[in-house]
């Protein structure tokens, strides 16, 4: 039997993606490996967001022509594969062959000219953590935010039917998943393009309706599209996480005309105001971006002063990454990289205090958490303010209670920069 490995780079979305491509082929006869030794085809789901992700992209890929072996194949899809095709091919010939966003269909069509299927698969797929699912409810962007490539790679936004979403989380819930994770670009932006009556709270409702003990979790929520509705959905619904992922990427507001980002300081304090007037202990996740073109000294400052006066739970910090078809890419007053470094250590260095001492106050306290991981050494488990991937975790040595997938309860015994300890509560 011909086996294939699979390598996803970028966000939850492309891992999205490559699970659904892997389900395609795993029934048209074809195995799953995760040891390079036994793979006749390898598939890498490639990012292009930013420099440093082009770069990893890149490295992969090479790594794979060099160190596979002799009569393997090589695939290359995802976001490089749609906005380089032919240059890949033409730069690293040892690629056998390069598609784009949804080209599933292709893909398919060519690994049966290159390999011969088997009568049934010999391995379902991944064996990935059980306790968690991304389900991505839409594709693209609509927004026209000056630094960012993704609307020229994906297209424009474009929302997945409710029922599909729907059935892929009953899915997911009936293996088990204890947290179903909706993602996409702009998942504020749900329904518009479909029914202006069905939107991301219709959606969340619905999910949320579902029988089972799980919760939801929402990412990438635009600023301007978190809505009282919205909030107010969150602050009443049990099952939904009290967690926004809200990328305000700067705060001074010339530069956010700048980044056409469609709102200013003052609206994005309002909205922030609102969701802990409703949520008290709710959890503030953003993005910013140093070093964009023109970022002068007090601008920065700026932008410093926003962390402590917004106190952000999580953030990530991306330096300027010049993209070439990027409204941006033109602008003028480009900021050395020495410049832009000096700033990224800042911002973090500020975040690094601010998350320690709000984990601090966690210590003694009692949560409930999902256990993802248990080994010999211990457990690993997330709260409702822990994303996977992203965010730290709370860290438990007694693991004999406890199965993965389960929701357990504890009580947080020390602190760190972004993890926590923490002991299981024996009722």
């Amino acid at each position: 039997m011909h086996k294939v490995a699979y390598i996803t780079l970028g966000c939850p979305k492309n891992q999205v993606d490559t699970d659904h491509l892997i389900a395609k082929i795993n029934d048209s006869g074809f195995g799953y490996t995760e040891e390079m030794d036994d793979a006749d085809l390898f598939i890498v789901n490639t990012c292009c967001f930013i420099d440093d992700a082009k770069r990893e992209s890149i490295d992969i890929i090479l790594k794979l022509s060099q160190q596979r072996k002799k009569d393997s194949k090589l695939i290359v899809m995802g976001c490089m594969g749609e906005r380089y095709r032919h240059d890949l091919k033409k730069e690293i010939p040892e690629i056998d062959a390069v598609f784009g966003i949804g080209d599933d269909d292709d893909i398919l069509r060519h690994i049966r000219t290159i390999l011969k299927p088997s009568s049934r698969p010999e391995q379902p797929g991944p064996v990935r953590c059980s306790s968690y699912a991304y389900i991505k409810i839409a594709d693209g962007c609509n927004r026209s935010c000056s630094f960012c490539v993704i609307p020229y790679i994906r297209g424009g936004f474009r929302s997945i039917r409710p029922e599909k979403v729907i059935n892929e989380a009953k899915n997911h819930l009936g293996n088990g998943v204890k947290e179903l994770i909706l993602v996409a670009q702009d998942i504020t932006g749900y329904g518009n393009d479909i029914d202006g009556n069905y939107n991301l709270s219709s959606l969340v409702r619905d999910i949320a309706g579902l029988n089972g003990d799980f919760r939801i979790r929402l990412l990438y929520m635009y600023p301007t599209g978190i809505t009282t509705e919205l909030i107010d959905l969150i602050a009443d619904e049990e099952k939904i996480c009290n967690y926004f992922d809200m990328p305000l990427q700067h705060s001074d507001d010339d530069i956010l005309i700048s980044m056409k980002r469609g709102y200013s300081l003052r609206d994005f304090r309002e909205t922030v105001a609102y969701i802990r007037k409703r949520i008290p202990d709710a959890v503030l996740r953003t993005t910013l971006i140093v070093g964009f073109p023109g970022e002068t000294e007090r601008q920065f400052r700026n932008l410093k002063h926003s962390l402590n006066e917004f106190s952000f739970d999580r953030l990530g910090v991306f330096k300027y990454s010049r993209q070439e078809g990027t409204l941006s890419y033109n602008n003028r007053g480009n900021i050395p990289q020495k410049i832009r470094d000096r700033r990224y250590d800042e911002i973090m260095r500020i975040q690094s205090g601010i998350s320690l001492e709000k984990n601090m106050d966690l210590v003694g306290r009692k949560f409930r958490a999902l256990a993802d991981e248990i080994d010999g050494r211990g457990a690993i488990a997330r709260m409702y303010s822990h994303a996977p991937e992203i965010d730290g975790a709370v860290l438990i040595r007694d693991s004999k209670k406890i199965n993965e997938s389960d929701f357990i309860e504890v009580r947080i015994t020390d602190a760190y920069d972004y993890d926590l300890a923490g002991e299981i509560i024996v009722e």
